[in-house]
């Protein structure tokens, strides 16, 4: 007979059954945690939005006061995010033609290879910068391997040469 034990995670949360075991404190405590992150989470993004907001306001005050120089120019370097390694970004999109038979868009070659990498299909900013390098490194192939064509709304369609 399992034995079936009731947890509440926070104060009005509904209460959550778990199955009775030996990590029962375990399960818990990872449980607690997980929310507490899950908000810390949350608050760090509201301060970073009241953050850009702030900024903005600091802009807007400096034009209205007659500040003509470059922002970007006072701002630090951001550090490069890697997301492939060398070649490996073309590699990806060779072998997602290759598996497919019909053209494909830089959009629909993005989707498969967000689906396929693990990456978060929701963060709008990172798909469409994903998918300007993927065009970019499809129109970067010799001449042959990636074969352009365009349909009939204008969309350019990327597929490998046919053997």
């Amino acid at each position: 007979m399992t034995q079936v034990t009731t947890h509440y995670l926070k104060t009005g949360d509904k209460p959550k059954p778990v199955k009775h075991s030996d990590y029962e404190h375990t399960i818990s405590g990872l449980l607690h945690k997980r929310v507490d992150l899950f908000h810390e989470a949350e608050r760090l993004r509201d301060r970073l939005a009241e953050i850009k907001n702030d900024i903005g306001a600091l802009d807007r005050v400096l034009d209205t006061l007659g500040y003509e120089g470059d922002f970007d120019v006072l701002m630090p370097r951001e550090k490069r995010h890697v997301i492939f390694g060398r070649g490996e970004l073309t590699k990806q999109v060779l072998m997602i033609l290759r598996r497919n038979a019909k053209p494909m868009t830089s959009r629909e070659i993005t989707q498969e290879m967000v689906s396929n990498s693990g990456f978060d299909a929701r963060d709008r900013k990172f798909v469409s910068e994903l998918v300007k390098r993927v065009g970019k490194a499809c129109r970067q192939y010799p001449e042959g391997t990636i074969v352009k064509a365009t349909d009939s709304k204008g969309n350019v369609l990327w597929s490998t040469k046919v053997s």
